[in-house]
């Protein structure tokens, strides 16, 4: 439910036990309105966390205060619930997200074991009250009372890709080339098969005595140890692309992250950073907001255009076709600007006003950025392609593109007494099938004083839709081009797409 609304909770890692750690002790949710006594014991640091040192500011402690949340747990109790934990990196990148705690688990320390992303609050531990300690179930209880107070407050920032990487991610990048990470990794190893190679042979002592085995108990019999790759064989694996700049020369590595730390961009793919090229030619961080602002300044100068539309487009959700749109829109909204990672690198404004932060007309623009169109010229000036496509956010779209050849239009809004031909559309879709709403359509331009208005380069329209199941969506499209000169015959163009 979270991932399809771009909620941070995520899932980091079902492994969540009874304890909590590291939580912040003023959050109004230890508190009150019921009153908490917190019992406070230091214990051992979950052993997994150490295998992320890597991403820990200083030396991990030894033991870490803790507080019991539950009576039970998996680790201790065969067959209990686990609980969830949410992904850390970038959680607090936007105003609307808070970290509360952390808990025992199998991640990092700071993984989320409660945590609110506007008005929606994760508590991770798995257990009922009837297993919660007396002063858990005050806890929950005000998190109730506290979450109720963000009613209507819905998510600005959206993280609709669990995996995106964060500039966190440099830490583990870092890290990966090193003999430290290969020694622990081949200790990982070593206990792994002690472990396995036990019960291995308290399997097969079982089957002597003539005992039936499970299912699972059949798969530790057939125990074999795990062989470990080479440490080159592991950067090789886990570093790819970078192993061809660097080989085995960790200190090399850790000198490119950290010198491209600022231009580093992380929103296409799974745990994926690339170096972006046209950030780091301006020398600003792409994080800073002076990005934006340059950007915009070279869209007035008219210097390197297609470099700053390029920044524009990946870092904002918005679109403009004039500089002086641009310019409107970044001084009516800069001081109310946040950069986020984990909701896709962009800039977004602290503002939930319908239209503002339009993460679905984003994701529209890149997708249909990336369908290929058949070239136009003077003969063909017009060119379209039909596309129905999912958004990560589960809506469902078709989308008209057209491109158009330079210098020509087709009709927007056609005044009464224009001979041209408007545009039209017509969507007819199969059964199960129905529109959301009217047929969005892209912002033309003014042509002539009686009213006539056109669409020229490229233009987006849209139509969403819901429903299920086979069938075919038939759109047919109708449109008069023209130039300065000349005008062709109206024509239409019919396209079918096939739906499961």
């Amino acid at each position: 439910m979270g991932s399809r609304v771009g909620s941070k909770n995520d899932w980091y890692c079902l492994c969540l036990d009874a304890d909590a750690h590291s939580w912040r002790k003023d959050h109004p949710i230890f508190k009150g309105p019921f009153p908490v006594k917190m019992t406070v014991v230091n214990k051992p640091t979950p052993a997994e966390a150490f295998h992320y040192a890597h991403d820990y500011d200083g030396e991990m402690p030894k033991k870490l205060p803790m507080w019991k949340v539950q009576t039970k747990g998996y680790a201790t109790d065969k067959g209990f619930r686990v609980g969830l934990v949410s992904r850390p990196w970038g959680y607090e990148d936007s105003p609307e997200a808070e970290y509360i705690s952390s808990g025992v688990c199998q991640k990092s320390l700071n993984a989320v074991a409660i945590g609110r992303h506007a008005n929606f609050f994760h508590w991770g531990f798995a257990a009922s009250p009837t297993y919660m300690t007396d002063e858990a179930i005050s806890v929950l209880a005000n998190a109730i009372a506290y979450i109720a107070k963000f009613k209507g407050q819905g998510m600005i920032a959206r993280k609709y890709n669990e995996g995106i990487a964060t500039r966190a991610t440099l830490n583990e990048f870092k890290y990966i080339p090193t003999k430290e990470a290969y020694k622990n990794m081949l200790e990982i190893n070593d206990e792994a098969n002690r472990l396995l190679q036990k019960m291995s042979k308290e399997v097969q002592a079982k089957q002597d005595r003539g005992e039936k085995l499970t299912e699972e108990e059949q798969y530790y019999l057939n125990f074999k140890p795990m062989q470990m790759r080479s440490h080159e064989e592991v950067v090789k694996l886990y570093m790819r692309e970078y192993y061809d700049m660097f080989g085995m020369d960790e200190k090399a590595y850790a000198s490119y992250f950290d010198e491209n730390r600022d231009y580093f961009y992380g929103g296409d793919g799974v745990n994926k950073l690339v170096v972006d090229e046209d950030v780091k030619s301006l020398g600003i961080p792409n994080n800073d907001l002076r990005l934006i602002d340059t950007a915009i300044k070279m869209l007035e100068n008219k210097t390197e255009v297609d470099k700053a539309k390029r920044i524009l487009a990946r870092y904002t959700l918005v679109d403009f076709p004039a500089a002086i749109e641009w310019r409107n829109w970044f001084e009516k909204n800069k001081k109310k600007m946040f950069f986020t990672e984990s909701g896709g690198w962009v800039f977004l404004v602290d503002s939930r006003e319908p239209g503002v932060n339009d993460y679905v007309a984003w994701e529209v623009r890149k997708k249909l950025n990336s369908l290929t169109m058949n070239e136009t010229d003077e003969r063909n000036p017009v060119a379209v392609v039909v596309s129905r496509e999912v958004l990560q956010s589960g809506e469902q779209f078709v989308y008209i593109k057209v491109k158009i050849h330079p210098g020509f239009h087709i009709y927007a809004n056609v005044a009464s007494d224009a001979p041209f031909v408007p545009t039209k559309i017509d969507i007819q879709l199969p059964e199960g099938y129905e529109k959301v709403g009217g047929l969005q359509v892209p912002a033309a331009r003014f042509y002539s004083q009686s009213g006539t208005t056109i669409y020229d380069e490229t233009v987006v329209f849209g139509q969403k839709i819901a429903g299920k199941g086979p069938g075919t969506i038939e759109c047919v499209i109708s449109y008069q081009s023209c130039d300065n000169h000349i005008c062709f015959p109206p024509t239409e163009q019919k396209f079918s797409i096939q739906v499961n």
